[in-house]
């Protein structure tokens, strides 16, 4: 019988066998057509030699367990694919059944990361061992990318842990855990702290139960919690999809829908049944549109953008061994966390000593909540808190091979701070700005050394927004843009890279987004509809509730200083909508947002209560005007406002990559998930680029010329192509 060129095998003397997932041709393994025949391959054998056999060890050869399915496979698959996927993924489920229901042990040494397909292949295993690896996770985060489980993890870990906990801590949200909090919940059965200790529980597991078998396959099992078949819990069961639309806010996420009714319907059958209920699900997932929008961004967009697809090639990578951060308030201090959680050491400055401890502890509070958290130990806390050093004293820069300044939007503020730290910072040390708006080329005209300057945009909060913006300026050299990407990386961001220009990319286009849902208001739509619609967009801010967070008197500001540059460069301002409803909220009613008690909401003690009743008085139509803008239109005029400003960036060269301008727009600016971000939008649209580009010209006639398709998405849209790298 030939040897499985995937899975090897190995029978030991005490008539063990290992199967060690290791694809020749791969850095990790996948459930690709190789590692389905070799499975098929293996279980035969197995069963062939049962036997004489004692119990059975699955693990890798690679640094992962197993990475799951083969996405590039997926992301092709279209509806006429529909019964080559089906049967695919009932192929699967049914090797892996064969292999739990061997009848001898079998047990999965995890010695990595385990996700999606890897967890389902250790699932299907009747103990689970998995080591503490550095970075290790261990779960099924199909969700994520439009998906759910295709192997038969809806399946088991509904009869593993119950519907409500299989769905709330593992299915819905695509949780993925580190090993100790992978047995907390359930998915493993043991931890453990070296490679040899993992093989030596597994084999104690075979030595110690030599008839085990899954839960779900003894007699009278019953899955946890009961099933819809129990009145307590049958009574509870509107509740999931009440919480799933609630989570969703009623935008188009169909993964979550069929996992819910996946796990709801396979509890009240058989587990064979149970298994073609899972696949017919993951089937009109994989064929449909948006698996492919979020595969495209979260996977394939992701991974480039991390690689390096905007970083200035050969050149050496450079760590950052020492920063300076000049300005200890909320972004500073952020910054300065994020800088020392990633080993680096942090000079923290501001004009006091007192406000440079208040920064310092942003970082001992939001450590001192992961402490209590179980997320770190004493010891790690002090030894990050000890890597700041809070200090006035300009001095203490000295030495630092990196700078990056985060005080108040002021070119002139800006160029001082950096004057003063210059003199004594090392001789080439990067010099970075964390700016959202201010040019980069202007700011640089502050320092001595123009080369070495870049915009290092930051988004609030630092700690959980992962996204960092690097601008270059006109003088930003290919070696200062390549060490702030790599800066950007060493301290777990992803860096996008956009030339500069006013607004640069995010708070460019996320301007497009606000102004649309305060033009809507100003054309009498009632506010409450505004924000569904923003919801059913799939926009994880209301548009008005943002408005306000963000004030309305910034983007005034930033529209006046816009228009002010256009006017003296001969351009003509083209006046939006929304100008006229901004200027009325802030001048003549005195409502500039949340920082100033009142805006489109209304707030008690800070917290924000409910719309301000005034806006359907003063912006409402009389005649009703706003009832005829369609919902749908509603919907689609934010995101295409945002879809075609992001095309425009592609056009005047603020972006250079489509992969840059999909993940800036997913992380930085919060478009909508589903659609893979703002220009896999447009690939994706009802008829790709050519039905795009229609709807916007109706969109144009109804409401304007900002709504006209630029030449770029015109002349694609001609040719027959797609916005790709």
């Amino acid at each position: 019988m030939p040897e499985p060129t995937a899975i090897r095998w190995d029978r030991d003397a005490d008539d063990v066998v290992t199967l060690t997932l290791d694809d020749p041709d791969q850095s990790a393994n996948t459930m690709n057509a190789a590692f389905t025949a070799s499975l098929s391959a293996a279980v035969d054998r197995l069963e062939a030699e049962r036997d004489t056999l004692r119990g059975v060890i699955v693990t890798s050869a690679k640094k992962t367990f197993f990475a799951g399915g083969d996405l590039r496979l997926l992301i092709r698959a279209t509806p006429e694919d529909a019964q080559d996927v089906h049967d695919r993924s009932l192929h699967v489920k049914r090797e892996l059944r064969r292999l739990e229901t061997l009848g001898k042990p079998v047990v999965a040494a995890i010695n990595g990361a385990a996700l999606g397909g890897g967890l389902e292949i250790a699932l299907a295993c009747q103990h689970r061992v998995a080591l503490d690896a550095p970075g290790s996770r261990i779960g099924l985060p199909e969700s994520t990318l439009g998906l759910l489980p295709g192997g038969g993890g809806v399946v088991r870990t509904v009869r593993l842990l119950g519907i409500a906990d299989a769905l709330l801590n593992v299915l819905l949200q695509g949780q993925q855990y580190r090993p100790a909090d992978a047995l907390a919940k359930g998915l493993v059965h043991e931890v453990v702290g070296s490679r040899e200790e993992l093989l030596a529980r597994a084999r104690a597991f075979i030595d110690a139960h030599p008839e085990s078998r899954q839960p779900w396959d003894a007699d009278g099992y019953r899955i946890p919690g009961g099933t819809p078949a129990h009145p307590k819990f049958a009574a509870n069961l509107p509740a999931f999809p009440a919480g799933l639309k609630k989570q969703t806010g009623g935008a188009p996420y169909p993964a979550q829908r069929n996992i819910l009714a996946a796990a709801v319907e396979g509890s009240q059958v058989d587990f064979t049944t149970a298994e073609r209920i899972e696949a017919r699900y993951f089937t009109e997932l994989v064929t449909g549109p948006v698996a492919k929008n979020m595969i495209q961004a979260f996977f394939f967009d992701l991974q480039a953008v991390n690689a390096g697809a905007s970083r200035p090639g050969g050149l050496p990578v450079r760590e950052v061994a020492k920063v300076a951060v000049l300005g200890a308030g909320m972004m500073g201090a952020g910054i300065a966390y994020a800088c020392a959680r990633s080993g680096i050491e942090v000079v923290l400055k501001d004009v006091t000593a007192e406000a440079a401890e208040k920064g310092k502890a942003y970082s001992a509070a939001l450590l001192d909540k992961a402490l209590a958290r179980g997320r770190t130990t004493p010891g790690r806390r002090d030894a990050l808190l000890a890597r700041i050093t809070a200090t006035a004293d300009a001095a203490d820069v000295a030495g630092c091979d990196a700078v990056i300044e985060a005080v108040f939007e002021d070119t002139a503020l800006k160029q001082k701070v950096f004057q003063e730290a210059e003199g004594v910072l090392a001789p080439d040390a990067l010099l970075c700005s964390n700016t959202s708006t201010l040019p980069i080329t202007t700011l640089a005209e502050g320092v001595r050394r123009g080369e070495d300057f870049v915009g290092l945009h930051f988004f609030s909060p630092v700690d959980r927004m992962p996204l960092v913006e690097i601008v270059r300026g006109r003088a930003t050299s290919d070696e200062a843009l390549a060490r702030a990407f790599d800066l950007v990386r060493q301290i777990g961001k992803t860096p996008i890279v956009v030339r500069d220009a006013r607004g640069f990319f995010t708070s460019r286009v996320i301007g497009q987004f606000l102004s649309e849902g305060v033009a809507l208001v100003g054309e009498g739509v009632p506010p409450a509809s505004v924000e569904q619609a923003a919801a059913q967009a799939g926009y994880p801010a209301k548009v008005l509730a943002l408005m306000d967070e963000l004030t309305l008197t910034l983007p005034r500001r930033i529209r006046e200083e816009t228009r002010a540059a256009m006017e003296a460069e001969g351009r003509t301002w083209p006046e939006h909508p929304a100008e006229r409803v901004i200027d009325r909220m802030v001048d003549e009613f005195g409502r500039p947002g949340r920082s100033g008690g009142a805006g489109f909401y209304e707030y008690e003690d800070g917290r924000r209560t409910r719309l301000w009743p005034g806006l359907r008085e003063h912006f409402g139509s009389p005649a009703g005007g706003g009832a005829d803008v369609p919902f749908e239109d509603m919907k689609e005029r934010m995101l295409f406002s945002e879809a075609l400003d992001t095309v425009r960036c592609m056009e005047e060269g603020v972006l250079t990559t489509v992969a840059d301008a999909n993940i800036g727009s997913l992380m930085g600016i919060g478009f909508p998930p589903w659609t893979g971000g703002a220009l896999q939008y447009i690939n994706g649209y009802s008829g790709g680029l050519p039905g795009f580009t229609a709807r916007a010209r109706e969109l144009r006639e109804r409401y304007g010329d900002r709504f006209a398709p630029p030449a770029l998405l015109r002349e694609k849209a001609e040719k027959g192509e797609r916005f790709t790298d």
